[in-house]
């Protein structure tokens, strides 16, 4: 231990550790903008200096590690008005436009300069600007807003492994964008938005989709529904101070009515129906010599991820469609049918934790139904956005149920949001399905829950399992479960290579699953990440109902109109395939 003094104060940590967090663990706050632990220290920002005694002039505390008897002051005159002076440079190449920013309210900048009391900008000149990029369907950059923080450039390489943007240019001209600054739809950007969720304002944001939502509300020629994530009940409530990973279920589904949606419906019912189609697929390849290990395919942020770096691995994919996919195909076909709407007038609608189903509901694939399966996709905090737009209050709404028929769901559905749900899920009514027998009390399948990278398991299925599934007696099923795509290339280069021991993998793109989704919450870390998670598997231990093949509305869907798992009609709607991208 190094013990050390801040301000005073006699502090003690491990060898090693940089000033700024030797000052959090005494309480001490020491402000920042570039800074993230273990990411991205780099001192670009120089928000964090610091006085060290002994020092030729103040250092950044957060790439200064502490040394015996180091005496540092955090709260010096001339460390605050270095700080001051910084906050102000880097405003005054700043847009003056905080009122109408997307980030209004939750910009570390503007937070900044509230701390610190600034309240006029000492510097003028010449302020550098470059045209907004809006190429992709699911992430706007405004390099305007940009404060060269590096913070995305390190999520997108060190967490995702993708890299698709870095600084491009030098001194007064450098920008964090895409290799020769092309825009973001020629790269190999996931559409994962966690270089929104890192970034300090609002240089990234999730493409915002709430007017055309309203237009829609308000067109009587229109019938809406809308479709709930799993992921979003538990993250919602952020949005309106409460607790991460409060259960704002019946909550949100009351302000959906009030928003003016004609149907609110549970993306958790096709959760369930992924699992029945999925599990079905992973059988016949079992039995068949199919192509293994099978993949998830729910994810469309690792869809795209695997069409870029592994098109060679497409065919283990499932060919399922997500499960918002899949509502959309069913919302224009069996909900028109079931309903007597006229399909061409029903306009769907999905929230959703994740920018990459902006993406998803876009792709020339997603029409299976005659028409565009999802019209249109808002994140959660773009819900959040439309319900203060309406002045209503979530907090003191009193909750309403789902609308039939797609409001009935399993728990097994609840948990697709967290990291290792799917294949829990999976796992649920897989083993049911080959046994015929119940799980009982051991249905939870803790060894593919938590925030570990990659979690495997096994299961050794019974000897003498009824026909047709006789000739996997005996087997050990092999499963896998990664979450974030930096992860999920490690995984893939043991596929590709041959080395893979599994039959069946879950890949998440995002750290937590969808509860860490790029369309969740500002402020999400670690900490919040855990919260939803638990939040999560308590919603899952409230329902009567925790396996998929439970669901009494997905077996009338069977029976009234797919007919059977795998089959023609599941084939035609539910069913898709994928493409190798180049860029």
């Amino acid at each position: 231990m190094v013990e050390i003094s801040i301000d005073g104060r006699p502090v003690q940590v491990e060898e090693g550790t940089t000033i700024i967090e030797a000052a959090r663990a005494a309480g001490i706050k020491i402000p920042s903008l570039c800074y993230m632990k273990d990411l991205n220290e780099i001192g670009a920002c120089r928000v964090c200096l610091v006085e060290v005694e002994g020092a030729r002039g103040l250092l950044p505390s957060c790439t200064t590690k502490v040394s015996p008897g180091m005496k540092v002051r955090a709260n010096a005159p001339a460390v605050r008005e270095a700080r001051k002076a910084v906050v102000e440079l880097i405003i005054s190449n700043h847009p003056y436009d905080c009122l109408k920013c997307v980030r209004n309210g939750s910009c570390e900048l503007q937070k900044l300069a509230e701390e610190m009391g600034i309240r006029e900008i000492r510097y003028e000149g010449e302020k550098s600007h470059h045209e907004q990029d809006r190429s992709t369907y699911s992430i706007v950059r405004d390099p305007d807003k940009c404060v060269l923080c590096r913070r995305c450039i390190a999520a997108c390489q060190k967490i995702q492994g993708v890299g698709a943007v870095n600084t491009q240019g030098r001194g007064f001209d450098t920008v964090v964008a895409p290799e020769f600054e092309l825009p973001m739809n020629t790269t190999s950007c996931a559409m994962c938005g966690q270089c929104i969720l890192v970034c300090p304002t609002g240089a990234l944001s999730e493409r915002d989709c709430t007017y055309d939502a309203w237009k829609a509300i308000n067109d009587p020629g229109k019938h809406v529904v809308v479709q709930t994530a799993p992921a979003v009940r538990v993250a919602l409530g952020e949005e309106f101070g409460m607790e991460p990973g409060s259960l704002v279920t019946g909550k949100m589904v009351a302000a959906l009515r009030r928003l003016g949606f004609d149907r609110v419906f549970d993306t958790d019912f096709t959760a369930d129906l992924t699992i029945i189609e999925e599990g079905s697929e992973l059988i016949r390849r079992a039995l068949t010599g199919g192509k293994l290990p099978m993949i998830t395919s729910c994810s469309p942020g690792w869809i795209k991820y695997c069409e870029h770096n592994y098109a060679d691995c497409l065919d283990n994919l499932s060919t399922c469609k997500s499960p918002q996919q899949m509502f959309g195909a069913l919302a224009k076909t069996y909900y028109a049918q079931k309903a007597g709407i006229d399909p061409a007038s029903i306009f769907s609608v999905s929230i959703m934790p994740c920018t990459a189903k902006k993406f998803e509901c876009e792709r020339p694939e997603m029409a299976s139904s005659g028409f565009k399966d999802v019209d249109l996709v808002l994140t959660t905090r773009e819900l959040a956005r439309m319900i203060r737009e309406a002045g209503l209050d979530l907090r003191s709404l009193e909750p309403e149920e789902y609308d039939d028929p797609f409001g009935i769901s399993t728990g097994a559905g609840v948990i697709f949001g967290a990291t290792g749900g799917v294949m829990e899920a999976a796992l649920r009514t897989v083993y049911e399905m080959l046994t015929g027998k119940g799980l009982g009390a051991g249905l939870e399948f803790h060894e593919v829950r938590g925030m570990e990278g990659i979690k495997q398991m096994s299961v050794k299925l019974p000897e003498g399992l009824p026909e047709p599934y006789g000739a996997l007696s005996g087997l050990e099923l092999r499963f896998a479960v990664a979450h974030t795509l930096g992860n999920a290339g490690k995984v893939m280069d043991m596929v590709k290579s041959g080395e893979a021991p599994w039959h069946f993998v879950e890949i998440m793109a995002c750290p937590g699953g969808c509860i860490g989704g790029g369309g969740q919450p500002i402020g999400t870390d670690l900490e919040r990440r855990l919260m939803r998670i638990d939040g999560t598997y308590g919603a899952d231990r409230l329902l009567s109902r925790r396996k998929s093949h439970e669901n009494e509305a997905v077996a009338e869907l069977y029976k009234d109109f797919l007919v059977e798992p795998l089959g023609h009609k599941s084939h035609e709607l539910l069913h898709t395939h994928y493409t190798p991208r180049n860029s």
